[in-house]
């Protein structure tokens, strides 16, 4: 069985991915984690410290597999493309959720810096790693424009039709 920490993390992630994080109480958490109260804080001093906890275990497993996807490419553009494509499995796989980080973002107050912190490195990182792979700051910045809103209207339309619609946009700009 894996450790208390372990369990929280797990159980967080998927309530926090399917219910949205204000839906999610700790005590349910706690409950469904199978650990003692006791036990939570003893590794989270809150819920927005699990937040940002849950945050950068999700960047860095939504990073490997756009990486992965992304290395399939022989070129930029194919590289590209492929990051769309990652989108269009992303959907498949987790039924059209959206981006954890924008979910969560819709939900926290200003005074969760923490939390606001976390989800803006990790769009950083994602409009950096397009202006690494096009070296052009201006395309960089219509290709992650064109990536967040196809996260958005794919999830909000339950529809992957604009990802494929934006792969055809870059086909033409790249």
């Amino acid at each position: 069985m894996n450790t208390p920490r372990q369990r929280i993390m797990d159980t967080a992630t998927v309530l926090f991915h399917q219910q949205g994080y204000n839906s999610t109480g700790i005590n349910q958490i706690i409950s469904e984690a199978n650990v003692a109260k006791a036990s939570f804080y003893q590794h989270f001093k809150s819920k927005d410290e699990l937040c940002v906890a849950f945050l950068e275990a999700r960047h860095d497993y939504w990073f490997a597999g756009l990486l992965e996807h992304m290395d399939k490419g022989k070129n930029t553009q194919q590289k590209i493309l492929a990051a769309f494509d990652f989108l269009i499995h992303m959907n498949k796989k987790e039924n059209f959720r959206g981006c954890s980080f924008l979910n969560i973002l819709s939900e926290i107050s200003g005074d969760q810096a923490a939390i606001l912190a976390v989800i803006q490195s990790h769009k950083k990182d994602l409009r950096n790693l397009f202006e690494k792979e096009l070296e052009d700051e201006l395309l960089s910045a219509q290709v992650y424009l064109l990536f967040e809103s196809s996260i958005i209207e794919s999830q909000l339309f339950k529809s992957n039709e604009l990802i494929k619609k934006s792969k055809e946009i870059i086909t033409k700009l790249i």
